[in-house]
């Protein structure tokens, strides 16, 4: 296939961008001397975790079970869900355990680590828990000097379960924008998890794995000093958010849609184009940042960014390309209908959501259709 034959809207990713992002990362983790598991919930894709797999990653990161289950068919065996466990999914563990999935489990309360522990016992299985360290307040977890980390990881290692680590995700640093921020929130997610660690340990717990994540912190940090792995996701992508971040130019954003112009509002200055919010998501993550996009910046076919375009507006089918400040009167003759544009996301994992496949484009224009995982 070729641009030419696709049917839009569709989700494109361009694969040269993706490699060097997935080139750019493994080589910063290898430099400061940990482990890399990417977060795959973003392209729910076996192609793309095949290609940072080969880049040097070593097992990955998943936000559903449905992933872990699909990921594990397709030959992934070393497998973090890295969400809170909620005691109805236990079974649903349990059977990708029993099939050879070597998963592990999160817990940041004694609730849920009683009915981890109750679970397994009845089930004869010794879960691989971790234990959600809380290092900025952003959502969810156990703060590093609470007595409840303690009262947790002695829940799970007296009642036979693998204690096997902390982790923790510094959500807020998508809310930094200067490197300055950001190095200082990425030292912040660091010490505060080591804490943790050294805390287990001195109480006589054990705490093998030491893991942080998060796309801003891992491209920023100076030092991982007890450390064991990172983990981050969207990176593979990027997105409009992180540009706004600062931790990517949008010429490394790999991930846009497809669109073609579909008439046109001259007196308003619109193009109306066939990627509405159902192509686009309802995410306006940009909306609070210092650069608002819209829905997403508008480029020509090539993937060039068109300065000035957004996707202002957007209904379930429709989207409204429009300049920012005074309307475009020249609209339909810049962007005749039949005009094909490519949508950079604000957020790419919730922009890749809403496709059933994407479309990866290679450096010689052929393009080849990838499926993506849905579910839970």
């Amino acid at each position: 296939m070729s641009l030419d034959t696709l049917n839009t809207p569709a989700a494109l990713i361009d694969l040269a961008r993706m490699q060097r992002n997935i080139d750019r990362m493994q080589t910063r983790m290898n430099a400061l001397g940990v482990r890399f598991r990417p977060h795959v919930k973003t392209t729910k894709c076996r192609e793309v975790v095949e290609a940072q797999i080969a880049a040097g990653a070593q097992g990955i990161t998943v936000s559903t079970l449905k992933e872990a289950e699909q990921f594990f068919e397709a030959g992934v065996r070393d497998i973090v869900y890295a969400v809170g466990m909620a005691p109805t999914k236990l079974a649903q563990a349990l059977a990708l355990r029993r099939k050879g999935c070597d998963l592990k489990i999160v817990a940041d309360s004694v609730q849920t680590a009683e009915a981890i522990a109750a679970f397994g016992r009845t089930h004869g299985e010794a879960f691989d828990v971790w234990i959600e360290v809380d290092v900025d307040g952003h959502r969810s977890g156990i703060p590093p000097e609470s007595d409840t980390l303690l009262e947790v990881g002695r829940v799970l290692a007296e009642s036979g379960m693998r204690l096997g680590g902390v982790m923790a995700h510094a959500g807020s640093s998508y809310d930094y924008n200067t490197h300055e921020a950001l190095v200082k929130i990425a030292e912040q997610e660091r010490a505060g998890t080591v804490r943790a660690a050294d805390r287990l340990r001195a109480a006589g717990l054990p705490c093998d794995v030491v893991s942080i994540g998060s796309t801003p912190t891992a491209l920023t940090a100076e030092q991982l000093a007890g450390v064991t792995e990172v983990r981050a996701g969207v990176y593979v992508f990027f997105d409009l958010v992180m540009h706004n971040v600062g931790v990517c130019e949008t010429a490394d954003i790999a991930l846009s849609v497809l669109t073609t112009v579909i008439g046109h509002q001259t007196d308003k200055g619109w193009a109306i184009v066939d990627a509405g919010w159902m192509a686009m998501s309802r995410d306006r993550g940009t909306q609070r940042q210092q650069h608002d996009f819209g829905y997403g910046q508008v480029c020509n076919e090539n993937g060039a960014p068109i300065d000035g375009y957004t996707i202002s507006g957007a209904n379930q089918e429709h989207g409204i390309v429009s300049r920012t400040g005074s309307p475009d009167l020249e609209i339909a003759t810049r962007f005749p209908i039949g005009t094909k544009l490519r949508i950079l996301p604000n957020h790419a994992c919730a922009t890749g959501a809403q496709h059933p496949e994407y479309q990866a484009v290679s450096a010689d224009g052929s393009v080849h259709t990838w499926p993506r995982f849905y579910g839970w």
